[in-house]
């Protein structure tokens, strides 16, 4: 039996920065993405995605929902050696960076803007309010993790809609909205995670993705684009979107 979309307000989004059970939350986070093998699928996407780019200028990376910028961080210590200068945006609503975590990416060659804006009014402004334009037209590179399942179908349209006109790529690794995925949430407790992360794990499963869902919300245009919907892992789901003119 099918497994429907429920997309429900997860209980870290509700707490305060500075919330005892949201620090905690966000240090269990760090947990389960190891035990995901995340950043080695996220790493994994981001060689294969742009691994033929020029390093001619630094590349204009934005992460959206970025949270405290530790995962990425993780991914990036990876990806340094091989990969040019990066200039990464870490968009978040919420202030969370903090300046280790910038330091630790400048040793990278990785220099952060940590910009504090509701992903939603970033899509909906007129022009990319955060966009060098004075560098590039678009970004090189948009990143989601486990992010896009927050939002209902319609304003995630519009938000693909908003990634597919000011960035050349995106790649997206989300929950899988699956039977086994649900109770592996379940069990998250084995791993001493507090009773948000529990609870918001659950939650995420539900408004996760599964098959083609996420290339169907992407903007009609196949001869512009080419999409990639895969699971990863035992419990994640990909997306890749790459503009046909930069491959």
């Amino acid at each position: 039996m099918a497994m429907p979309r429920v997309v429900g307000a997860e209980i870290l989004d509700g707490l305060a920065a500075d919330d005892p059970a949201a620090k905690r939350s966000r240090r269990d986070l760090r947990r389960v993405h190891r035990a995901m093998a995340t950043r080695s699928i996220v790493a994994r996407a981001l060689r294969a995605t742009m691994g033929s780019t020029p390093a001619t200028r630094p590349l204009q990376v934005l992460e959206i929902g970025a949270g405290d910028g530790s995962l990425l961080l993780g991914v990036a210590r990876r990806l340094a050696p091989a990969w040019p200068p990066v200039d990464l945006t870490l968009l978040d609503a919420r202030p969370l960076v903090e300046r280790e975590t910038i330091e630790r990416y400048a040793e990278l060659g990785w220099q952060v803007v940590p910009t504090v804006r509701d992903v939603l009014d970033w899509a909906a402004a007129l022009r990319d309010p955060l966009l060098p334009n004075s560098v590039t037209a678009r970004w090189d590179l948009v990143v989601a993790n486990l992010f896009l399942h927050h939002f209902e179908d319609a304003d995630l349209a519009g938000l693909l809609g908003a990634i597919a006109a000011r960035s050349d790529r995106l790649f997206a690794c989300e929950p899988r909205r699956a039977w086994f995925a649900l109770a592996g949430s379940h069990l998250l407790g084995a791993l001493g995670v507090n009773a948000v992360t529990r609870e918001d794990a659950v939650l995420s499963v539900h408004a996760g993705f599964n098959g083609s869902e996420l290339s169907a919300l992407w903007p009609s245009r196949p001869a512009e684009w080419r999409l990639r919907e895969y699971p990863a892992g035992l419990f994640s789901h990909c997306f890749r979107a790459e503009r046909a003119a930069v491959n």
